[in-house]
This record gives structure tokens, C-alpha cells and sequence, in this order.
């Protein structure tokens, strides 16, 4: 198993950033070519997904839906206003798998994966961990 890490610099409080090319400029120079790969995301107002990078309405939709069903003026008790935040990163979750072969990552035609910012702009790491799949 080999480790690295992605660095991020989100922009906007609420943003899906498509990382889909570093994650497989990674894959690529840890020199595997099959097995897994794990993605996670080590921060609490922050996940991860994989969904359709082709339209980047999308993504805008997605944010959209999000911000209907976690609003951020809600009653929260959480001191530093950020519930809204943590209740999305928790809905949309920390880490996703994808399968790696003959050193591609084994994702749709239209898939990508999608760093998801909810408490931005803000400097995040996503860290990734290719198991061998004994080629």
C-alpha cells in the first residue's frame, strides 16, 4: 500500500471540485496498476463523492438540493455556525473506493470525483492510499 496526499484551496464557501486528474496523476506515478483506491477526506465540514462530471450543471444542482435540505439558518446549537456544514459532509460522507486496472481508475464515462467543500474557502487535504491488487 502507498500513501500521498492531495492539497486543495477551495474558493467559495459551498463548491464540488473536480479531482478526478490529480487523483489519477497519483495513480500514476505510484506505479500500480490494479487494486484499489481510497479516498478520504480528513476534515469535518468536507467529503467526497462520485458523480457526473461532464455537465457542470450538476454539480450546481447538487449544491442546490444540498442547501434546500441543510439550510444554514436553521436552529443549531453548535457555537461556531458551521452546523450546516457538518450535517452535509456527514450526508455526503469522508472517503469513496474506486477499483484500479492496467493502471486506470475503473470509473462510468461520465463519472468523476468530486472534492466537496461546505465550510469554505478554506486550505483541505485529501489523502489517498492505492492498495496492490497483486497483478
Amino acid at each position: 500500500m502507498k500513501g500521498t496526499t492531495i492539497h486543495i484551496q477551495s474558493r467559495e464557501k459551498t463548491e464540488l471540485i473536480d479531482i478526478t486528474s490529480a487523483v489519477e496523476n497519483e495513480l500514476s506515478s505510484a506505479g500500480f496498476h490494479s487494486g484499489l483506491c481510497l479516498i478520504f477526506v480528513p476534515h469535518t465540514t468536507a467529503a467526497v463523492t462520485i458523480n457526473e462530471n461532464a455537465d457542470p450543471d450538476v454539480q450546481s444542482d447538487m449544491i442546490m438540493a444540498l442547501n434546500r435540505i441543510v439550510p444554514w439558518n436553521a436552529d443549531y446549537r453548535h457555537s461556531e455556525g458551521n452546523s450546516a456544514a457538518h450535517v452535509k459532509a456527514t450526508l455526503v460522507g469522508a472517503s469513496v473506493t474506486v477499483a484500479m486496472s492496467e493502471g486506470r481508475l475503473e470509473l462510468g464515462t461520465w463519472q468523476g470525483i468530486f472534492f466537496c467543500e461546505f465550510d469554505g474557502p478554506r486550505s483541505r487535504r485529501v489523502n489517498l492510499h492505492f492498495v496492490n491488487g497483486n497483478d
